[in-house]
């Protein structure tokens, strides 16, 4: 990059001015889910009696029968061709954080030379997409490359471009699950279950219980050209060197501002889009950080929430760049200023109401409240290392702890009139019945203003599974991530503890105890087993960090060390009693998690090496050079003294450059070293951990030594754009 190209490109940024977006002609309701296999385009494309046995699979979990599979795909496709459709692609969630396709006409010989459309259901059901090249944790040998995609049919088929998508599982020749779906769905299986079978204490009518999950997406907007210009950006999607900005986020007067005009039809035309494919979009606004901003939807199914997220991350980045834009969805894509979190409301629900809801009208709707908390309080605090586990990675590493990114210990705050009730609970001699207070009325002294509608429960920015009312939320996972992966663990745990719950109140029913008092003595033990967990204070500061050690939460920092906990006994045994996954499954998901944290940082690691030797060395030797000339220019034109007092401040420019410089070029050798030494290591599981020990504190050495050069060398020999244009674009 020439001296003058960083000016060029961040001129041209500011010239750039909002796209026009088409916008439709008719409402949101009336193009919502334009491009999607609808119940509604089910019962106009599908014979009736297919239509019926499709929607008993969706809603009551029926087996799909393979015989109504060919009705169904001759009526998708009907629709899709229609809309132009050609190709049809099995659609799928490998352990890459990403999906995958492998698109395939509509087109086969018709015997006669010629070729004709069709598309059959065993085509639409199943799939042989090769399993030797995704992630497998060495569950599939290289030489071994059967694997099959199957047919999710509660997830509505959908187009992009001129492609039936067909959301599947993916799983390996030999069986075990190779993808994300396949395990969420066993998870939502079986908290469903669990859950139904501890509703009947209170209704029986209840048929049928659901996981609700609304997540809120969070990232980064960058102009295009200036993300080119930076090397880090291009390949590890995070800035590894630069120095903050002088005005970053301290004014807060980013976060819920006038959105930017290039922003703002960036955003038009995203929800268009994603209306169109029926993610019910319906929150958008800046976020904290400069060139941040947060896109939420409606609450939807778990399973049907999942894929959609990842559906619109795929959306966000294609839309990004016809706008000028890239966009960033790593979890801290710049230093000193907030990173991108994914918060996962998470939530019960039965057909006849929400689970988590309170207050009841009645005492027997407050004891129904409280035993599905306390019972997901046990499941977090039982497996506190695990849900830890299930949200950390290389990248969310960087954001958890700092700029109201929860920290990195699993902690769940319930609000002061809940920690009230569950002591009382937990303290009272007497198995009683219970009132809740419910939402409380606050006088503004503004005659024009109306009363404020005031929460039980407050909120904590702090706290990584905090209950807001009728739901938990759980901030911690990252904004690049699959939400399936904090989503299976949760509700295998949550699964897992109603079950015990369950058992241990049936036991005391069928030893003459009376149901109510059965289930208030269980809540008592669980109330007092799990107050470790519970905690509504600063979960930042460091008197937490030891409170929580002595609580005996897990306070570990080593990623590669947080791991682990997929492989104690106690998520083992839990993820197969719920049927969820096998043990041959965890320890290839967590090969797959060692070796995806060595490949990420080792990836930074290189590209640091390189920007430091090829960008931040040339420049910086090139100024020194300058005000070497500029020293000796000095010595020739005045006295010895003068000259010598004139050029003080130079010569100690001259003198930290030398040194700076000279660090670099060691601690890249020592990096390399480390790499080199660590890539020795045949134990992935140990190589991840010599990474995280040994070659992650050199990279942040390295960094602290560059970033002192950018506030030495001039600006104008500077060839990498600074946090001050790439956060300030308009």
């Amino acid at each position: 990059m020439s001296n003058n190209l960083r000016f060029q490109v961040v001129e041209e940024a500011f010239k750039k001015r909002a796209v026009d977006v088409k916008v439709p002609s008719e409402r949101p309701s009336e193009y919502f889910g334009k491009y999607v296999f609808t119940r509604q385009k089910m019962y106009k494309y599908l014979p009736k009696d297919i239509y019926d046995k499709m929607i008993d699979v969706m809603d009551n979990g029926a087996r799909l029968d393979r015989s109504i599979a060919n009705a169904v795909a001759t009526g998708m496709k009907q629709w899709a061709m229609e809309l132009g459709v050609t190709h049809y692609t099995h659609w799928f969630q490998p352990l890459t954080e990403g999906t995958a396709e492998k698109h395939d006409a509509f087109v086969e010989h018709d015997g006669k030379g010629g070729m004709l459309e069709t598309f059959s259901g065993k085509l639409l059901v199943q799939q042989e997409p090769d399993a030797s090249s995704f992630p497998n944790g060495g569950i599939r040998n290289t030489f071994e490359a059967r694997g099959y995609s199957a047919w999710d049919p509660t997830s509505p088929v959908f187009i992009i471009d001129d492609t039936l998508c067909i959301p599947t599982i993916f799983i390996a020749y030999t069986g075990e699950a190779l993808d994300y779906k396949a395990p969420l769905l066993r998870a939502l299986h079986a908290v469903g279950k669990a859950a139904k079978d501890v509703c009947q204490y209170f209704y029986d009518d209840v048929q049928k219980v659901t996981v609700n999950l609304g997540w809120e997406q969070e990232y980064f907007l960058v102009d295009e050209g200036l993300y080119s210009a930076r090397p880090d950006l291009l390949m590890t999607g995070r800035t590894l060197m630069g120095h903050e900005s002088a005005k970053n986020q301290q004014m807060d007067d980013h976060y819920f501002g006038t959105i930017p005009d290039r922003v703002q039809a960036f955003m038009k035309d995203l929800e268009i889009q994603a209306l169109e494919l029926a993610i019910p979009v319906k929150t958008r606004h800046n976020e904290v950080a400069p060139n941040q901003f947060e896109l939420a939807p409606i609450f939807e199914e778990c399973n049907l929430a999942v894929d959609h997220n990842m559906l619109l991350m795929s959306l966000m980045k294609k839309v990004a760049r016809n706008h000028g834009f890239r966009v960033l969805l790593h979890e801290k894509p710049f230093n000193g200023i907030n990173g991108s979190g994914k918060h996962n409301n998470w939530s019960l629900s039965t057909d006849t109401g929400v689970l988590l809801h309170a207050p009841g009208k009645t005492p027997e709707e407050n004891l129904r409240f409280v035993t599905f908390i306390v019972e997901t309080l046990m499941a977090v605090y039982r497996h506190n290392g695990l849900l830890k586990a299930s949200i950390m990675s290389a990248t969310n590493a960087h954001r958890l702890g700092g700029n109201e990114a929860p920290p990195a210990i699993i902690s769940s705050f319930l609000g002061t009139q809940l920690t009230e009730l569950l002591d009382h609970i937990e303290q009272s001699d007497k198995n009683e019945l219970f009132n809740l207070k419910g939402k409380q009325g606050m006088e503004i002294d503004i005659p024009q203003i109306p009363d404020l509608i005031v929460d039980n429960t407050d909120r904590n920015r702090t706290s990584p599974f905090a209950f807001t009312g009728n739901r938990f939320e759980f901030r911690a996972p990252g904004s690049s991530v699959n939400c399936a992966s904090a989503m299976i663990a949760l509700n295998a745990a949550v699964a897992e503890a109603l079950t015990a719950f369950k058992e241990r109140v049936d036991a005391k029913i069928a030893a003459g105890e009376n149901k109510v008092s059965a289930i208030l003595e269980v809540l008592k033990d669980d109330i007092k087993t799990c107050k470790p967990i519970r905690f509504d204070g600063n979960g930042y500061s460091d008197e937490w960090v030891r409170e929580a050690a002595r609580r005996g939460l897990d306070v570990e920092k080593s990623c590669p060390v947080i791991f682990e906990h997929y492989l104690d006994a106690s998520s083992v045994t839990m993820f197969e009693s719920t049927k969820v996954m096998n043990r041959k499954e965890l320890e290839a998901r967590n090969e797959v998690k060692w070796e995806t944290y060595v490949k990420t940082v080792q990836i930074e690691a290189r590209v640091l090496g390189d920007m430091a030797m090829n960008h931040i060395i040339p420049v910086s030797t090139h100024y020194q050079s300058q005000l070497i000339k500029n020293v000796q220019g000095m010595k020739d034109v005045f006295t010895s003294e003068r000259a010598e007092r004139l050029s003080a401040r130079n010569m100690k420019l001259i003198e930290e450059i030398a040194e700076r410089t000279e660090r670099i070029e060691r601690l890249v050798e020592e990096l390399t070293e480390a790499r080199k030494v660590a890539n020795r290591i045949q134990d992935i599981h140990q190589r991840a951990i010599v990474y995280h020990d040994t070659v992650c504190p050199h990279m942040e050495t390295i960094r602290y030594e560059t970033d002192k050069l950018e506030l030495i060398v001039e600006d104008g020999l500077w060839t990498l754009p600074k946090y001050r244009e790439l956060l300030f674009i308009r």
